[in-house]
């Protein structure tokens, strides 16, 4: 049993890797099993197919990324410190799996996925609840907390998914790149928060 685990969490993590880390989303069944060191019967025998594997690993990064993030909406901390804990998961899970938002917009638009989080619209409420209280007390500037969520998620999220057009049209390099959103989390809360 612990040998069919290992297994299991092998081609998981080799998944991962290729599909949200390297962004190769047309890898087969024979690529991950390779890299993973396993014949390609491997990930039939575990998953079935490449699109079962590739769903699971998408909805486990994606489901770890909004537990992370949940936890930050709901805690005591000051809207500040919030804003600036939650940019800094954001960005920390973006340098992890630089693919996963890309691979979120594409999932989304061909209606394969449907966020899993049964609580998000509560969620969301409270969320722009403690935006608008921001926003009265002078905290953000704005009247309109919908607003900010677009300028907060527009600001993590297009820099990854436009990584390699931004990287052609300013002639970066991988490791500069990154060292650029390495950076991001000072700039957005600048241009967030006063």
């Amino acid at each position: 049993m612990a040998k069919s685990q290992t297994t299991d969490q092998l081609l998981k993590d080799t998944a991962k890797r290729i599909f949200l880390k390297e962004g190769r989303l047309h890898a087969t069944t024979a690529d991950i099993g390779k890299e993973a060191g396993l014949p390609r019967t491997s990930v039939h025998y575990y998953f079935r197919t490449r699109d079962a594997l590739f769903k699971h690993v998408f909805v486990e990064a994606l489901e770890d990324l909004t537990e992370k993030l949940n936890e930050v909406i709901e805690s005591k901390l000051p809207f500040r410190n919030k804003i600036e804990k939650y940019v800094e998961i954001w960005l920390k899970n973006t340098l992890e799996y630089p693919y996963l938002d890309t691979f979120v917009v594409t999932e989304i638009i061909g209606q394969r996925y449907k966020p899993v989080d049964r609580f998000a619209s509560v969620r969301m409420k409270d969320f722009v609840s403690q935006i608008r209280k921001a926003m009265n007390s002078g905290e953000i500037g704005g009247d309109d907390p919908m607003q900010f969520i677009l300028n907060l998620f527009s600001l993590l999220r297009y820099p990854s998914v436009a990584a390699p057009l931004y990287k052609e049209l300013l002639g970066l390099d991988e490791k500069r790149y990154l060292e650029l959103l390495k950076k991001r989390k000072k700039e957005i809360v600048r241009l967030l928060l006063r």
